[in-house]
Parts: C-alpha cells; structure tokens; sequence
C-alpha cells in the first residue's frame, strides 16, 4: 500500500461484507475516512452495526447514513470533501432478487451511481473513482474464461444490467469529465462476515444446525471463488495504480469449483454431512465463472492467495467462532 497518510476516502457500502473489511485495511493509512451506507434491510441491519463497531470510535472515522439516491446525504457526504480516493460498492446486491424488484435494483444501482458521480464531478473532480461491478456482467458466456475485452451486452439478470450500466457510467464519466475511474469485476466473493444469503454462509450454518441445504440444478453450475483478503488486495492495488482513464479488471480466484464440489468441500471442512434436496435451476443463475485475471496480474501486480479449501477452513473458524457465542 502506498502512502495514503494524506489521503481522504469515502467508501459507499461501507458497512457491508465487503465494505467493512476494506475499511479495516484502508483506516490505519489515512487521514480520513467517510462511510455511507444505509443499512438497508436486505438483511439484518444489526449484522452491518457488528462489522463497523471497531471503526465507530476511531478520530479519522465518520459514519454518514443514508442513501445514494438522495442528494441531501450525499450533500452531507460531500461536505467532507474533497476526497482524493472514493470506493464505491454500495448497491443492492443479488441475482434472484432482482428478477422479483429490477426496477428497484436499477433505480439504487443506476441512479445511484450517476448522482455519486455527478457529485464527485462537482466537489471532487481529481479524485480516483473505484466502481465495484461483478462477474454478472458476463451473462451466460460461452467463453472457457472471461475476459475484460469479451462483449457483454447479454446480461441475463437486472443486477448484471446495472451493474453494465454502472461501468458505462465510469466511462461516460472519463470522457466528458476527465473522472479517472476503475471498474473492478469480483469473481463470488466469500469469507468473514459475508452475507448470510449467500451460499457457503448459508449452507454452513444450515450444515451446522442440521438442517437441508438446497441444491439448485444438478450441482454443475461452476463459480469461480475469491477469499475476501485477496478482494481487498486488489482494491488496494487499485487505488495504487497510477491510471489516467477508464479502466476495467477482474478479481477473481483462479479456481473455479462446481456446486457439488463446493458443498462437499464445506462437509469437508465442518466434518459434518450435508443433508441435501434438489430444485430446478433457478433463472437467471449463470451456468458458470471463471475469471481471466491476465490483465490484473500485468498492470496492478495482483494475485489471488488464498486456495478455495483454505478460505473455506478460514471461513468455518471465523463462523463458528460467531456461532458459538450467539447460542
């Protein structure tokens, strides 16, 4: 990490899984760090109170509640500023959600995004812009891994679209404003405090109370996993990487695993069988992902650490850790 001593940042989604981890990492080095986030109840809002409670009571730390739609908060944002480095990763997040409420995810996702900019363009024009997208955008690829440079114009989901469209936005961005900005693609991230929707979190827990987990399709669906700290790393080298436009970068694990080889890791690592039922794939789920961090390695001197076994074994301590002391 370079020298950030001077450095003021605001993170959206802040106190989210994401989010959080990268305020732990980004606090020490700054001057400044300013969080909005809305603690949206997508799921528990106290779990988002328990991820910042370490940063509540640090000096350079200010929490701002709201949501990125409103101008009013982002005006209280911007009466932080200037900010040199701003990390967007608030959004509302998921796949199968957004089939059930697209115009809500389009009008947080997109909207949202574009009153940021337009903000940061106003308060902030020489700060570097971070705009988390995901390996959504890639839809149904045919493609063996997905590169940057691969079409995307076939999203099969809300949430892939706004997150196509957030991208567009950078570069809209760039090329009326001069925003130097960077769209990172996460690749299924997992680890510490990741959302109890999502699948290894969910399934663990389920494992671990002996309860069924659901196994959608035939347990061929393929993801292409990345450990929260390798997420982190790549942020950071983004932040450090001296660009002067528009750029786009995958994160992902390098590894990719199918479902049944997913949950019989996660049996492997509890020690525990899972009790499994079967359901019809789910629509809009990708078939698979899997990540060309080619580029990634090349210009920001990333790679992914952390082997699927080992993040989960890391995952499954930190769980059962929390587990144990909620019972």
């Amino acid at each position: 990490m370079k020298n950030l001593k001077n450095k003021n940042v605001l993170v959206t989604g802040g106190a989210g899984f994401i989010g959080s981890h990268l305020v732990d990492a980004l606090l020490p080095h700054v001057a400044k760090l300013v969080v909005l986030d809305n603690f949206d109840i997508y799921y528990d809002p106290q779990i988002k109170q328990e991820n910042i409670s370490q940063h509540l009571n640090q000096e350079n730390y200010s929490l701002v509640r709201g949501d990125i739609r409103s101008n009013e908060y982002l005006e209280a944002v911007f009466r932080h500023s200037p900010f040199d480095i701003i990390i967007h990763l608030a959004a509302l997040a998921g796949v199968r959600p957004s089939l059930k409420n697209p115009t809500e995810y389009l009008s947080v996702n997109v909207l949202g995004t574009q009153r940021l900019i337009e903000n940061i363009i106003k308060y902030s024009p020489k700060a570097k812009f971070i705009f988390a997208s995901s390996s959504s955008v890639y839809g149904n690829s045919t493609k063996a891994v997905f590169s940057e440079t691969d079409n995307v114009n076939s999203p099969i989901s809300p949430y892939g679209v706004s997150k196509i469209t957030g991208e567009l936005l950078c570069h809209t961005a760039y090329k009326n404003h001069n925003l130097n900005s960077i769209a990172l693609r996460f690749f299924t991230v997992y680890g510490p405090r990741q959302r109890p929707d999502l699948a290894i979190n969910k399934f663990c827990q389920n494992i671990l109370k002996n309860q069924p987990i659901l196994m959608y399709g035939d347990g061929s669906t393929v993801r292409d996993y990345t450990y929260i700290s390798d997420i982190i790393d790549g942020i950071i080298k983004s932040i450090d990487y001296a660009n002067n436009g528009f750029e786009i970068f995958n994160l992902g694990g390098g590894q990719p695993v199918n479902l049944r080889q997913m949950i019989t890791t996660l049996e492997s690592a509890l020690d525990k069988s899972a009790i499994v039922i079967k359901y019809d794939k789910q629509v809009g789920d990708m078939d698979f992902t899997s990540a060309d961090i080619t580029k990634a390695k090349q210009l920001l001197k990333w790679q992914p650490v952390v082997t699927f076994p080992d993040g989960v074994t890391k995952f499954k301590d930190w769980l059962i850790n929390n587990y144990l002391k909620t019972v």
